[in-house]
């Protein structure tokens, strides 16, 4: 699901933008801040041409922009896709809360990093680094798993109605998020990607690298709930079934990459 998706379907919500909670409301401007605050990174790449382990050095901080923008926005669009109020009760006041201070603390410590010409990741050279490299890690576990609590707050909200293709895929995806995302966080945590420009745009590379199999994990929250979205309008009762089908997919998926980055 790319950023303009994400957009629209907050506006094509029947909420409108009058309707949504001041969680919401919040959590959609922190996300279109994120996503301003890419174009003058980029502009500014293009002219500070420092690089670190061979790749730019705003690099690093406009992905996080770009990811936090996209995380933010979704979280809001998840709870229009589901029944109930999820969005306007207390609980999602915190949630929004946890996402933006978490996410916020990552986004500036890379940037500040990068200004430095430094790494954030996996720089440990003496003990504030090292902390801080902690302390991105427990930010990190602290972000998704504001989508568990996600998850949850709509488990008790729906109570014991029905469950729609949808929301079982709203579900499935949060808590697929918060799972994949800190197993393999902490996988990567431990194992550096190779140095270098990999695949065009993202700069991963096939092997022995991670990166992949933790986009597959974080991006849960967008491609699972889609699938729901889709298997909705198309399979008729075959719908249940294509989540199912389309989620164990994925897993294997994230696995297949994750064997792929462990290897060597």
């Amino acid at each position: 699901m790319s950023f303009l998706e994400a957009v629209q379907g907050l506006a094509d919500s029947t909420l409108g933008w009058a309707g949504l909670s001041a969680a919401q409301k919040i959590l959609c401007v922190y996300g279109l801040l994120m996503a301003a605050l890419l174009l003058p990174t980029y502009v500014l790449s293009w002219f500070d041409l420092r690089v670190l382990r061979e790749v730019g050095i705003w690099a690093k901080p406009m992905k996080f922009m770009a990811g936090t923008a996209l995380f933010a926005l979704t979280t809001v669009w998840l709870t229009l896709l589901v029944p109930g109020k999820v969005g306007q009760g207390q609980s999602f006041q915190w949630i929004a809360a946890l996402i933006i201070v978490t996410s916020l603390f990552e986004v500036l410590y890379i940037t500040y990093q990068a200004a430095r010409g430094e790494g954030s990741h996996y720089n440990t050279t003496d003990a504030v680094r090292a902390v801080m490299f902690g302390l991105m890690a427990l930010a990190a576990v602290g972000l998704v798993a504001s989508q568990a609590w996600l998850a949850w707050v709509i488990w008790t909200e729906v109570g014991e109605t029905v469950l729609t293709p949808t929301t079982w895929a709203v579900l499935l995806g949060l808590a697929l998020t918060f799972v994949l995302s800190t197993v393999s966080g902490f996988m990567l945590g431990g194992k550096q990607p190779p140095a270098g420009v990999g695949w065009p745009v993202v700069g991963w590379h096939t092997w022995q690298d991670l990166r992949p199999a933790h986009f597959l994990a974080v991006h849960a929250q967008q491609f699972i709930p889609l699938a729901g979205l889709l298997a909705e309008r198309l399979l008729g009762q075959a719908a249940v079934p294509g989540v199912i089908a389309f989620t164990l997919s994925y897993l294997a998926a994230w696995g297949a990459l994750s064997v792929m980055g462990m290897s060597g």
